[in-house]
């Protein structure tokens, strides 16, 4: 398995509408042909892929996306959060995003709107309003709404073990209180 494969099948045109929906069918078709990459990605061990952009892109896509697919309802989707908000830190400060192109810069941001910290959500905001998408854009800003309300995201809580509080199973009932 080489980076560029990941970034192929994820930037398939057929497989975009899956990007932030739930199908059985495209998390199996993940776990078939990507599941010991998410593994060796977990071990650090797509250390050589950071070499380049598009590399470091495809290890965080793996670290950060594949394993919400293929963990779902799992405290293992969110294992990986802090290695892949890492490399991203790393990427933007070496300014390899500037390198991708402005639908790959968006997932190469997303550990940072994955984040439960408000510090980084204040660079996230900064990120994906100079991004230029208004989508990403949006949800960026009704991600960090929850993070400074919360400082973590209640829908989170179930599968992480954490007891919500009032205020936060009160939030769970709202249209849009999770993602």
């Amino acid at each position: 398995m080489n980076y560029q494969d990941i970034l192929d099948f994820w930037f398939a045109p057929e497989n975009q509408k899956n990007w932030f929906s739930k199908s059985d069918a495209f998390d199996q078709t993940l776990e078939k042909r990507f599941k010991s990459t998410l593994l060796s990605a977990q071990k650090s061990e797509l250390w050589n892929w950071r070499s380049s952009a598009e590399g470091r892109l495809a290890e965080i896509i793996v670290l950060d996306q594949f394993s919400r697919n293929l963990y779902r309802e799992s405290p293992l989707a969110f294992a990986q959060d802090a290695l892949a908000l890492a490399l991203a830190q790393e990427a933007v400060s070496q300014g390899l995003d500037q390198q991708l192109r402005p639908d790959q810069r968006s997932f190469l941001y997303m550990p940072f709107m994955h984040s439960e910290s408000p510090l980084i959500h204040q660079y996230a905001l900064k990120l994906f309003e100079d991004l230029g998408n208004p989508m990403n854009l949006d949800f960026e800003k009704k991600h960090k709404v929850i993070i400074d309300r919360f400082g973590r995201y209640p829908h989170r809580n179930a599968v992480l073990g954490r007891v919500s509080t009032a205020e936060e199973a009160e939030f769970l009932t709202q249209p849009d209180s999770s993602f």
